[in-house]
């Protein structure tokens, strides 16, 4: 499953809010330095969907804050 989310870095609170079926608004405290960002959005959305941190990554959007998400399919089922 493919999901799309904006993530929003240097937040005063973090929050994962679901817009539409696979679109998410992230906001993180961390800065969008050294990877930083990236890492806690994974380590959010792996204690959202209830997952292990390595059924999910990071297809596009490294530099972004856009990113298209791969979650493992079999991993949700799971859940």
């Amino acid at each position: 499953m493919y999901i799309k989310a904006k993530v929003f870095p240097k937040s005063k609170k973090e929050s994962i809010e679901k817009v539409k079926d696979f679109r998410f608004e992230i906001h993180i405290k961390e800065k969008a330095e050294k990877n930083m960002a990236n890492k806690r959005v994974l380590e959010l959305l792996v204690e959202y969907f209830k997952i292990r941190s390595k059924d999910i990554k990071i297809i596009s959007g490294h530099h972004h804050p856009v990113k298209l998400l791969s979650i493992n399919d079999e991993a949700l089922l799971n859940t």
